[in-house]
Order: structure tokens, then sequence, then C-alpha cells
């Protein structure tokens, strides 16, 4: 046995083929990475929840003065009275608002927000009380007035993120720019939300839906307390400097005040025009082109790196930063003239185009003008100079309406009135060149 296990040949066992060597797995890379910017903003934990919250919170803010016109129009019959009881209450929140964000920045957000927006929900209820009860006519104007503590819930979610962000200006940046996309949404979903819930339902049911909307998004908003920026120290001497009292914001706040008369006239005269063309309906639609043109341009503009200026309080932001918002006055100021050209022409879609390209610069002039606003403004009274950015921007609409008015009025029909939010525009830019020249060429240091 051992001779035949000898005597066999020994075979060596088969060789195996070698695998193939698999190319390691490609990292898939993320779709859309155009929209990058902001996943990394919202990453951040509570982002999310304290957005969410103040866009609830925010909706409101497009709603109430159509409501209230709606609902004492419908019961009193007189636009005029309808347009004078929200006239009063848009004057008394210039005055009110920037004492209410001072209190924010010395008290904190939540402190400060939730009595203050109790009070003006306290108004709105008030107003739809007296008009369902038949008050008499200074009722309407007393209770609309007790609406101006409403806060500035945008400026409150600007500052967070600000305050998040405070080391990072293209973060910054991106925030800002989504900030006024919100904004332009809510101006534009708002005054439809208004629209359909009077005329479907009962004149004050815009109203009361309104008022809820707004207590509980600031209640939520309030609620997210990890993202609320720290209360500012109080000086050790005297009392804090006002940011009005810096020698760079006042020129800038006559610019938001152009801007914001762009907008009022610019709402006033579509709506005539559709009026004089037999499409009243139809206005809404025109003007929603005008906000989807912003806002759409305001979240591109918030892809593109950050400009520079100053750090946050000083008195040379203005570098990149100020030169580009010269750039964007001047693109509002060359876009304006496009409703102008098209209304002449007569035809509703003509004008529907040029209102969506028109829009496209003013999100762009906005995100960058407040923007220098947070840089000029010191950290502890940010609330406060960005309150008193949309001050302005209310006065301006109310000018603004007001011109667009008189001019539809006086001038030959509605489309010459278009030369209003022309007129206004080129008045942004003459400003803004006007105090660009005044600025010395310094170094900067990035900021959003």
């Amino acid at each position: 046995m051992i001779l035949f296990l000898a005597a066999r040949p020994v075979t060596a066992p088969p060789v195996r083929p070698a695998r193939p060597v698999r190319p390691a797995p490609r990292r898939r890379r993320p779709r859309f990475r155009v929209l990058a910017p902001y996943r990394r903003i919202f990453a951040v934990p509570g982002t999310r929840a304290f957005t969410a919250a103040n866009l609830l919170a925010r909706l409101p803010m497009g709603m109430l003065s159509v409501s209230a016109v709606l609902m004492i129009a419908g019961s009193r019959g007189s636009y005029a009275l309808a347009g004078a009881v929200t006239a009063t209450g848009l004057a008394a929140t210039a005055l009110v608002g920037p004492w209410t964000a001072r209190m924010v920045d010395r008290h904190g957000q939540a402190r400060v927000a939730v009595p203050a927006t109790a009070l003006a929900v306290l108004g709105s209820l008030s107003l739809l009380l007296c008009v369902r009860h038949g008050a008499p006519d200074w009722a309407l104007f007393a209770s609309y007035t007790a609406t101006a503590t409403t806060p500035n819930t945008g400026g409150m979610s600007r500052a967070r993120w600000a305050h998040l962000f405070r080391d990072d200006p293209a973060a910054r940046h991106t925030a800002n720019s989504f900030e006024q996309a919100a904004d332009e949404l809510c101006f534009m979903l708002g005054p439809v939300l208004a629209t359909l819930l009077c005329t479907t339902l009962f004149p004050e049911a815009g109203t009361a839906v309104a008022a809820a909307l707004l207590l509980t998004g600031v209640l939520l908003f309030a609620a997210q307390r990890r993202t609320e920026p720290p209360v500012a120290p109080a000086p050790a001497t005297g009392r804090p400097r006002s940011p009005l009292r810096l020698p760079e914001l006042p020129p800038l706040l006559v610019t938001f005040l152009a801007t914001g008369a762009v907008f009022g006239s610019l709402e006033v005269v579509t709506i005539a025009f559709a009026d004089g063309h037999g499409i009243r309906t139809a206005a809404g639609g025109l003007l929603a082109l005008q906000a989807a043109g912003s806002c759409a341009a305001g979240l591109l503009y918030g892809l593109l790196r950050p400009a520079t200026a100053a750090p946050s309080g000083s008195s040379r932001a203005w570098g990149t930063s100020g030169r580009r918002f010269l750039g964007c006055t001047a693109a509002m100021a060359a876009l304006m003239l496009l409703p102008l050209l098209a209304a002449a022409t007569g035809s509703p879609a003509a004008l529907a185009v040029a209102l969506l390209l028109a829009g496209m610069a003013t999100a762009p002039t906005m995100v960058t003008g407040m923007g220098l606003v947070q840089s000029l403004t010191p950290p502890g009274r940010l609330n406060e100079g960005m309150t008193l950015a949309v001050t302005a921007l209310l006065g301006g609409i109310a000018a603004g309406s007001a011109g667009g008015g008189w001019a539809v009025d006086h001038l030959a029909g509605a489309g010459a009135a278009y030369g209003v939010p022309a007129a206004a525009a080129a008045l942004a830019l003459a400003v803004t060149l006007l105090t660009a020249r005044r600025r010395p060429n310094r170094p900067a240091a990035p900021v959003s």
C-alpha cells in the first residue's frame, strides 16, 4: 500500500483565477449641490424650529392690513375710512416699533415679544368686535392703534442668525437672503389668504385667523430659547447710544424710505391698472408675480459669495458691501422702468412679464441693505437698528401708496402712474450714489 501511494503522481491543486480588483466606490455627491449653503445653515440645531415658528408668526404681516380694509369696507361701505384706519395703525407702528425693538435688545426676545404680541392681538380682536357691533369710528382708530406693539418678527429672526453665525460671514449672507425671500413669500401669500378668508367665510375671518397665527407663532418662536441671542449688557455710564446717532445710518434709512415708496406705489398703481382694464380680480396675481420674482432672486442671491465690509458696529461698514448695494439700487432703478414701458403698451401680459423682471432687483437690494444695517449697528442694538430700517420701509410704503393714488387720479391713467415707482427707485439710487461718494476707501473685513 505504501509503495502504491508513493508511485502515484503528485498533482498540484488547481489554481483559482484571481478576483478582479473592484475600484473603490465613489462617494455620492449630494444632489442639488447648489443648495449646499442653505443646507449648511439649517444643519445647526434649533434653526429649523425657530424658522418654522417665525414663518408662522410672519405670515399675518401680509394679512392684517388687507383683512382690516376688507372687513371695514364691507361693513361700513367706505374704503376711505378703511384706508384711514390702516394708515393710522401704520403710523403708530412706525413710532412704537423702534421702542419695542429696544426693549427686546435690553430684556430679551421671549420676555418682551410675548406680552407685546398679546397686546397687539387684543387690539385686532377689539377692532373685530367694534366692526361687528357697529361701534363709532373713533373706536376703530383706537383699536387698530393698539396693534402697533406687534414685534418685528423678521428682525428677531435675523438677530438669531447674526448671533449664531457671528464669525461666519458667508453663512450670515445666506441667512439674510433666506429671510428676505421669506418676507417676500409671506407678503405674497398673506393678502391672497386674507382675501380668500374674508370673501368665502365672513368679513371678520381674515382678522381672526391672522391674530391667531400671530400669537401662536410668537409663542412657539419665543419657546426656542437655545438659539435666542443673549441680552446685551447695560452700558457702565449713561444711556446707550441710539443707532440713529450713527452718521452712516440716516442716509441708509433714506434709501430704505425710497425703496418702500417703490413697493407702496407699485401696489396701488397695479391695482388701478387692472381695474382700468376690467381685470381687477387679476391684480393680486400681477402683484404676486412681482413678489415671486423678488423671492426667487433673493434665494439665488444667497448662493453668491458675501461682500466685504467692516465688523459689526464699525463706522467703516461700507467696502465691497456698499459698492454691491450701489449696484443693486442701480439695477432696481433700471428694472423699474420696465413696468412703465409695458403699461404704455396697454397689454396686461406685457405688464405681468415686466413686474416679474422688476421684482428681481428688490430682494438683492434689501438683503445687501440689511447686511449694511447689521454691520453699522452695535451688537447690543441690533433689533433696534433693523426695526428702524423696517420703520423707514413702512413710511415709504405709506408715502408711495399716497403718491401712487394721486398719480392715478391726476395723470393720464394708471400707465403713466408707473412713473412714481420708477422715480422712487431713481431717488434710492441717487441717495446711495451720494452716500458712496462720501465714503473713504479703507480696508475692510468680511461681513454679510
